[in-house]
């Protein structure tokens, strides 16, 4: 049994399931990666097929574009178009080894990380973990909404919204109809926006045809952001286009407003108005997410790790972060880097030659973040755009938008089936994924959803974390 173990690469000692996770047999430097969004990916293709073992390890075995989660959420998408396998991605890469695992503690002192299916050590370890939705503390509110931070999050909303629309055509007592054909979004930054506009779009052109038995004016949207503005992270031009297209789509949008409660019918808010609505989706915050075993004197607002201009750790030797979950810190940055798709793909290119550096003993460099744009879409044919001092907004800023998008989805299959549904869409605003697989409910005695077995046949195609990417 060892002499096979062995003549295939693999260390008898690291095949203990119950100890340590099985890894090929490597005398390289390990670099251990958790977590394979933009920058853990950005990371891996850095580094393959160098002198390095390479190990990324995720909860799911996937990779998911979420700039696009809100169009799965709105029946636009399946979701297999915007997931990816990693061992797909990884295929030919033989430096590096994908395990299916979550990580549940850092020890730092023993270069080792505890997950739910063993332990292994590492030489240098990366922590790109990206973040969760921050409810801010309000328990009532987390358990009735739904946030769009996982391609489940984005399944939830569908057929939570396709079931209520569909027992709203049932009832007879008009102020249940109300609750259940309202929608509520709170936050107003990219994934608020482009969720609140491609639902008015749903309700504007796929009610009517679906849902005769009562007009689509019953389907009411509000957006709630708690500052004067739109896409406060972009310039005031595309903040009050965005205002503008919005409300042309009659989304009813409250600016300097904030939820206080939501008890799964009426929403409360901090002013003292009342919205009644079964359907509250949640994008107003998120916070890091990241395994037990760092310091709390490292960590800083929005629950991201502190790092230098390396982008280690502080007070740790060979522990870096990378992503949604890092914090640079400096004069130019003082609140870190922004929490965006491009900023993570930089780092994570970085880090691989960083590393790659450190390994060689050769000089490297700080890193230096440099800021292309930023694109937010609002529906068919309307989306702002902000490259540096050229602002502009409508038709050629959708395009852009589209195009950017499109490029950067993994996948040839990928990017075909969501051009595909992308130039049916542009030509009729049709959605054909308007399907109720499972049933769904919330669980308000807990943060999880109940379903039934229905789900798997939807679920079998993706196995089973700012909706907008920047230039």
């Amino acid at each position: 049994m060892k002499q096979n173990q062995m003549l295939n690469g693999i260390d008898d000692h690291t095949c203990k399931v119950t100890e340590t996770i099985c890894l090929p047999n490597s005398r390289l430097p390990r670099v251990v990666i958790v977590g394979g969004g933009f920058a853990g990916l950005a990371l891996v293709e850095g580094l393959k097929n160098k002198d390095v073992q390479v190990v990324l390890i995720d909860r799911n075995n996937f990779h998911q574009f979420q700039p696009l989660f809100y169009q799965v959420a709105t029946s636009g998408l399946e979701p297999d178009s915007i997931v990816f396998p990693f061992r797909k991605q990884i295929k030919g890469y033989k430096n590096v080894s994908f395990r299916l695992a979550e990580v549940k503690e850092i020890q730092a002192s023993t270069n080792t990380v505890i997950t739910d299916k063993g332990k292994l050590t590492y030489d240098y370890l990366v922590l790109a973990t990206g973040t969760k939705t921050n409810f801010f503390g309000m328990e009532e509110v987390e358990r009735n909404s739904l946030g769009m931070k996982d391609i489940r999050d984005s399944l939830n909303i569908r057929h939570m919204m396709l079931q209520n629309l569909e027992q709203a055509a049932i009832t007879c007592d008009d102020e249940e109809r109300d609750a259940l054909t309202n929608f509520v979004i709170v936050g107003g930054g990219p994934a608020g926006v482009e969720m609140a506009g491609a639902l008015a779009e749903f309700c504007k052109y796929i009610l009517p045809k679906d849902y005769p038995e009562y007009p689509s004016s019953i389907m009411n949207i509000y957006l709630v952001e708690a500052m004067d503005e739109l896409l406060m992270a972009m310039s005031d031009k595309a903040s009050s286009k965005t205002l503008t297209y919005l409300e042309n789509l009659n989304v009813k949008v409250l600016l300097k407003e904030s939820v206080s409660n939501y008890d799964g019918t009426v929403v409360q808010t901090k002013s003292g108005k009342t919205i009644l609505a079964k359907n509250l989706i949640w994008t107003a915050g998120v916070k890091g997410d990241f395994p037990k075993g760092i310091d709390e004197r490292h960590v800083v607002k929005g629950n991201r790790l502190k790092t230098d201009t390396y982008l280690k750790v502080d007070g740790q030797e060979n522990i870096y972060a990378i992503g949604d979950i890092a914090a640079l810190i400096s004069e130019e940055t003082p609140k870190g880097h922004p929490q965006v798709a491009r900023a993570a793909i930089q780092q994570g290119k970085y880090l691989a030659c960083t590393l790659m550096g450190i390994i060689n003993d050769k000089p490297i460099g700080l890193f230096s973040y440099k800021d292309k744009g930023s694109l937010a879409t609002v529906g068919k044919r309307k989306a702002v755009a902000d490259l540096g001092k050229l602002k502009f907004a409508g038709y050629f800023a959708w395009l852009l938008w589209s195009v950017v998008h499109l490029l950067s989805i993994s996948g040839f299959r990928n990017k075909l089936l969501v051009g595909f549904n992308w130039a049916v869409s542009y030509f009729s605003y049709e959605k054909s994924n308007r399907v109720i697989i499972r049933n769904f409910k919330l669980n308000t005695t807990g943060k999880t959803q109940t379903k039934d077995n229905s789900e798997n046949h939807l679920e079998k195609d993706v196995n089973t974390k700012k909706s907008s990417i920047d230039v």
